[in-house]
């Protein structure tokens, strides 16, 4: 017996020593390709010439958000994926879009992070909706606080925001916040997001509040398609069947004509309800199913939501965050759906090195806020369970547009004096 181990195992040795490397290029592989994938894209980001461009608002502006949600379903229109030759000869994947909300020392901003050769569609979308606005390419305003924060000087308080539901439910959207009125007027609306710039009107000098939506447009027929996620929830809410596998069998089949007397591949016989599932749904379920339809109609953009506050140590005002929680409080509903706060800078005591790792954590954010980067960069993680979330213009242009002269703050948003009658004569052609 100890013979016929010890030949078994010398043939084995044989042919390890012979094939050890036969299963080294199906390991090393994928790590070789994501290296060259990784830094073709890099050098294709570096040649989209970055640049961050300034909408100055009007005192006046009565334009209704509505309009806000059709610029940005023109920004759609950029969606331009790579084909085989793009992506591995010349590095070219889907470029992102920043649209951000900054309070300097009380001061309110709105900007827009693009690529240059975007420039130009993106300010036809605004003007088109908006012509009394000023749009100009300004400093990154990022780039006005020391990039080592937070130091002994600046500290800093941030997170992320994830959906508390499925992608495929909306979250409260500005439709909802009209007045039960008859009138339609702008000035009866609601504005979502005028708690957020009244608190940031009321920033100190050298309190700075930051608010980022990255956006990618994104197709149906994507991995982890989200409108099918959306079906299939529409199916169990309305009781509907999903699409039956065929899992039948010579065997089975035959082992059912023996003993149950059963005919071989014949289909099973359903019997209707008298009455549509659709008609047994209660009001809130009708309106889940509504929001549903309503989302998937429109077409969607993959979004990393963020917010930074930070500002001198001798004024920062813990507190402030305080703002995080209005905003995601005024979007989310219980019904459907709502965005909250995730992977904050909070560490929880006790916790082993708890100084370091806070300060890790706020490296890190800051550094994803600056870069415009995802959630997990540079991995690509895609799913609800890990954070990400799918918007629709509508959503979108909840959560930024321009306010009306109604739910304007008292202080603190920089508008502009004279209306223009269009936009200027001299966009840039390129």
């Amino acid at each position: 017996m100890a013979q016929i181990t010890k030949g078994i195992l010398g043939i084995l040795w044989s042919i390890f020593k012979a094939w050890w490397w036969l299963p080294l290029p199906f390991i090393i592989f994928p790590k070789l390709k994501f290296i060259f994938e990784w830094y073709m894209n890099d050098q294709y980001w570096a040649k989209a010439n970055w640049m961050v461009l300034e909408v100055k608002i009007a005192k006046e502006i009565d334009r209704p958000i509505k309009a806000m949600e059709q610029v940005i379903s023109n920004f759609w229109t950029l969606y331009d994926p790579a084909d085989f030759k793009e992506k591995w000869f010349e590095g070219k994947y889907l470029l992102n879009f920043s649209l951000e909300i900054a309070s300097i020392d009380g001061k309110i901003h709105f900007y827009i992070y693009l690529p240059g050769a975007m420039r130009k569609a993106f300010e036809s979308a605004i003007y088109s909706q908006y012509p009394e606005v000023e749009v100009e390419q300004v400093m990154d305003y990022t780039r006005m606080v020391p990039q080592d924060a937070p130091n002994k000087e600046w500290d800093i308080w941030a997170c992320n925001f994830k959906m508390m539901k499925k992608r495929c439910y909306p979250i409260k959207t500005y439709l909802s916040f009209f007045e039960p009125t008859q009138e339609i007027e702008e000035e009866r609306r609601v504005d979502p997001l005028a708690v957020l710039l009244e608190g940031m009107s009321r920033l100190r000098p050298g309190e700075q509040l930051w608010f980022q939506i990255i956006l990618v447009p994104i197709l149906t027929d994507q991995e982890n398609d989200w409108k099918v996620e959306g079906r299939e929830e529409l199916s169990k809410l309305l009781k509907r069947p999903l699409p039956a596998k065929d899992n039948k069998t010579i065997i089975g089949e035959a082992y059912n004509l023996l003993i149950h007397d059963k005919e071989p591949f014949q289909s099973e016989e359903k019997v209707e309800p008298l009455l549509p599932p659709e008609l047994h749904l209660s009001p809130g379920e009708r309106e889940i199913v509504q929001g549903i339809e309503n989302k998937m109609s429109k077409h969607g953009f993959q979004a990393t939501i963020r917010m930074i506050l930070l500002g001198k140590k001798d004024v920062f005002f813990k507190p402030n965050l305080r703002l995080v929680l209005n905003l995601s409080s005024g979007v989310s509903t219980i019904n459907l759906n709502g965005i909250k706060p995730f992977m904050t800078t909070k560490v929880v005591p006790p916790a082993f090195y708890r100084n370091q790792r806070l300060y890790i954590k706020k490296r890190k954010l800051f550094r994803r806020y600056i870069s415009r980067w995802g959630y997990f960069f540079p991995k690509i993680v895609p799913g609800q369970k890990h954070g990400h979330l799918i918007l629709n213009p509508e959503e979108i242009a909840t959560l930024w547009h321009f306010p009306s002269k109604a739910a304007m703050p008292a202080s603190g948003l920089e508008t502009i004096e004279s209306k223009k009658a269009g936009p200027p004569s001299n966009l840039p052609i390129g």
